[in-house]
């Protein structure tokens, strides 16, 4: 009684609900091997072995090794049904949410009655989605957003008789319109370019709410040399902000630190938002700086956060789990497109350590303070730009100074002055001055 519309989008939900499952399963499958590897590796060990910087060593107390050893078999039975789920097909999915399902058992707790969690709950499993089509009027003929924000729906056959309009569609009473990006989708829908619509129900505010979405296309990837030519901004990330450093494409720092703060915590939605309003003060700084290019360190903490990789250090693994790298990489590289920069990834190692050791103290003035992470910033630049952490590079020869070239590796060929002497290292400012300047 269905039509192929709607019928598709019921569908196309549904399978995009499995397919996000799947990925959490098989992530969960690598969560488990690793850590069954890594309780292997410290049970196979004498107890007391000391461990390495690659590898963990034994564990300190035959009490320990027992209970590692029972949850080591717990581990080993839940990756067998996980492969077992994973090759057979099967997942599972809560419409609606576990999280706001178990929040039925705790509704003192969460502080909710029984007629609110069930309109949350209602509210969450009612969708009315649809796909764009390119060549279509205004970019989707099932739900469709006119340039004024008149907002009508095509009914299903069985529902034909509802429709107050031509054709058998509904036009809603209430227009629609959009602060952000409305430009680019009043251009996009102009065009007759496919648009994707979802309307859904705000509980808390009694709202309803028209999203608006749409696919860009791939990313164009550009040589290094042409992201380097007006310089980087480095970029560390950390628990709960970002720390960023523009430099010059000699490597040279300008100007002073920034940081952009976000808040991990409470609900996903709101996680995300955080997340997306810094990526974007962070790049609209890069659009006025006028660089091409953002360079982050490529974090990857999926088999280093887990409970038998770092032991009892806690504290340790929740850092390392609220750093947001997943997201970050989805979100930056394609809001960074669309701002014309590009994104460099570099290698994480040693960039806190060495940029706190060679930047952090030199960059200290009465009016700037730097930390750790803006230093690590400093040296995450320098290496996308191609250039050594350190300030400068090792003398040349005594025997011939041009022989190994000049040890500077700041100064482009044509700077004034690339070719002095290093000041001597003191307690006071280059050539003498002392920091307060009398």
């Amino acid at each position: 009684m269905s039509s192929s519309r709607i019928a598709g989008a019921i569908t196309k939900a549904t399978h995009d609900q499995w397919a996000l499952a799947r990925r959490c399963q098989a992530a969960h499958i690598q969560n488990l091997a690793a850590g069954i590897r890594t309780l292997r590796h410290r049970l196979s060990l004498p107890v007391g072995a000391p461990g390495t910087k690659r590898a963990a060593g034994g564990y300190r107390s035959k009490n320990e090794w027992f209970h590692k050893s029972r949850r080591l078999a717990a581990l080993e039975d839940r990756h067998t049904a996980a492969v077992a789920e994973w090759r057979a097909g099967r997942v599972r999915v809560v419409r609606g949410g576990k999280r706001l399902l178990n929040t039925r058992h705790h509704l003192a707790q969460a502080q909710l009655t029984e007629d609110q969690w069930r309109q949350r709950w209602e509210a969450e499993r009612w969708f009315l989605a649809a796909d764009g089509e390119s060549g279509k009027r205004f970019g989707n003929e099932t739900i469709r957003v006119t340039p004024d924000g008149e907002v009508s729906i095509r009914l299903p056959a069985p529902l034909a008789h509802l429709a107050n309009a031509r054709h058998g569609r509904y036009t809603l009473a209430s227009t629609v319109a959009f602060a952000h990006r409305g430009a680019e989708w009043a251009d996009r829908i102009t065009a007759h370019r496919a648009v994707a619509y979802r309307i859904h129900l705000n509980v808390d505010r009694g709202r309803w709410y028209l999203t608006a979405s749409w696919q860009r296309p791939a990313v164009r990837t550009v040589p290094l040399e042409t992201a380097r030519a007006r310089g980087m901004i480095g970029v560390d990330t950390n628990a709960d902000h970002f720390a960023a450093y523009r430099l010059d494409r000699h490597g040279n720092p300008v100007g002073g630190p920034h940081r952009f703060p976000y808040d991990l915590t409470g609900t996903a939605a709101h996680r995300d938002a955080q997340i997306r309003h810094a990526l974007t003060r962070l790049i609209n700084w890069a659009v006025r700086a006028g660089v091409a290019a953002i360079g982050i360190e490529n974090l990857d903490f999926t088999a280093e956060k887990t409970r038998e990789k770092h032991g009892r250090r806690k504290r340790f693994r929740q850092l390392i789990s609220g750093i947001p790298t997943g997201k970050l990489k989805a979100r930056l590289v394609s809001m960074a497109a669309e701002q014309g920069l590009s994104i460099v990834a570099v290698d994480p190692a040693y960039t806190s350590l060495w940029g706190g050791q060679h930047w952090q103290k030199p960059l200290v003035t009465p009016h700037r303070t730097m930390s750790r992470h803006d230093a690590a910033g400093i040296a995450i630049g320098r290496r996308a730009l191609g250039h050594p952490v350190r300030r400068r590079t090792a003398p040349p020869p005594h025997d011939r100074s041009n022989r190994a070239g000049h040890r500077t590796v700041q100064a482009g060929p044509g700077a004034r002055g690339r070719k002095g002497t290093r000041p001597p290292t003191t307690d006071h400012a280059p050539r003498g001055v002392p920091p307060s300047g009398k």
